[in-house]
């Protein structure tokens, strides 16, 4: 409506209501339309709820299924192992029955024979030989009690409880994460998932408990590539550009370098000093390859015979037979790796700032297991010793044999 309408004679004051009404319109259509702005800004901001959300869930889900997933297989592996420890004890036990049942049944043969010959020697009309014959006839010594055979069923369960104990504890274990592509390990820099929550402590009872299985270990330099140099009584080992005198026949082609010393059974602990990222630790079984295989520097965790730890500058990942976990960035560089042979785990920890668990691999390790290192060039790389800290009796005496 126009205020200069003629159709009637408007009076000021109808005409100035007019115009403020105007003006008051104008004014709540400029609310409503900030109104809508923000609802639309809300929808959007709903609508990137909902899709974190759903991300979200859908990375838990994952996370859930592959802890499910490797708790199943482990269980699995703890299964088998128990199972066959059962018919091993249940083999010897009947062993020892056998023994005792051909036990008593030669004592029984024995006793029948001086029966019929104490039967036979009371017919004996010579007095004489009756005589002479029964000073020689002596019956058979006493058999004495039998070792009662029992299966001990504690000794069986004993080790079990405490590594169900362990596997059950896989669910509530911080920093795991869904596989990553094996051909994304080598690509550029990647964004890795957050920090792990830190142990409150350097020295913290995780890492005081660890020491009890502490393992001094030493390199065996028979096994160092040509670039690699071995010193400080084969503790240290240096990644340098001139190489050394040719190869030997059981040196790595590859920048690693292994441990004179092997595990196969029990439970051990050792701890390594890096002077910068870009090394890999682990651990293989004896048939490791010495040759270059594929297009990787390394191969360690690349096949079935080998699990590995590979730190870099912006990340860190675990490796096994071509797969490849990516983990948080490794800020210390002293590292711990723990080697359970018992419940079939290796894990492996950074120890600086404070200590944290970096990752475990899960398997069902069925030949000795030797430590071993890649180096970049210009890297050095120590095993740390312990004063107090000793090898087996068996370790050692591997450790001074040649490889």
């Amino acid at each position: 409506m126009s205020v200069g309408s003629a159709s009637y004679p408007w009076s000021p004051l109808v005409t100035c209501s007019l115009v403020g009404t105007q003006a008051q319109l104008r004014a709540t259509l400029e609310v409503s339309q900030q109104q809508v702005t923000q609802v639309e800004r809300q929808l959007e901001e709903l609508r990137q709820q909902s899709s974190q959300i759903q991300t979200s869930a859908c990375t838990l889900a994952s996370v859930i299924s592959g802890k499910f997933s490797r708790l199943l297989q482990a269980l699995e592996m703890r299964r088998a192992l128990a199972l066959k420890d059962i018919k091993v004890a249940e083999t010897q036990a009947l062993a020892q029955a056998q023994d005792a049942e051909q036990r008593l049944r030669g004592h029984r043969e024995a006793l029948v024979r001086y029966d019929r010959r104490v039967r036979d020697l009371l017919q004996q009309l010579d007095d004489c030989t009756f005589l002479q014959e029964s000073q020689l006839l002596a019956p058979p010594a006493p058999l004495g009690p039998l070792t009662p055979l029992k299966l001990d069923e504690d000794q069986q369960l004993a080790g079990l409880k405490e590594s169900l104990s362990q596997l059950c504890g896989l669910l509530l274990e911080e920093g795991d994460r869904p596989r990553a592509p094996a051909e994304a390990a080598d690509s550029g820099p990647m964004e890795g998932p957050g920090p792990l929550a830190p142990v409150p402590s350097p020295v913290c009872p995780l890492r005081r408990k660890l020491w009890q299985n502490y393992r001094n270990l030493t390199f065996d330099p028979d096994s160092a590539n040509r670039h690699l140099y071995v010193s400080r009584q084969d503790q240290q080992v240096k990644h340098q550009h001139k190489p050394r005198d040719p190869a030997g026949p059981s040196s790595f082609e590859l920048w690693q370098v292994r441990c004179a010393q092997s595990f196969q059974n029990g439970r051990h602990y050792w701890e390594v000093h890096t002077s910068n990222h870009s090394v890999t630790l682990g651990v293989a079984y004896p048939d490791l390859t010495r040759r270059k295989w594929g297009p990787h520097t390394d191969n360690i965790g690349r096949g079935p015979s080998s699990w590995g730890l590979c730190v870099q500058e912006d990340r860190a990942q675990a490796w096994h037979n071509g797969e490849a976990q990516l983990l948080p960035k490794v800020s210390g560089r002293l590292l711990g790796m723990e080697l359970d042979l018992v419940s079939g785990c290796l894990t492996f920890y950074c120890l600086e700032p404070r200590a944290q668990r970096l990752h475990t691999f899960h398997a069902i390790f069925t030949q000795p297991l030797y430590p071993v290192f890649w180096l970049l060039e210009g890297r050095t790389l120590t095993l740390c010793h312990r004063p107090e800290a000793r090898l087996p009796s068996e370790l050692q005496e591997e450790a001074s044999e040649p490889s």
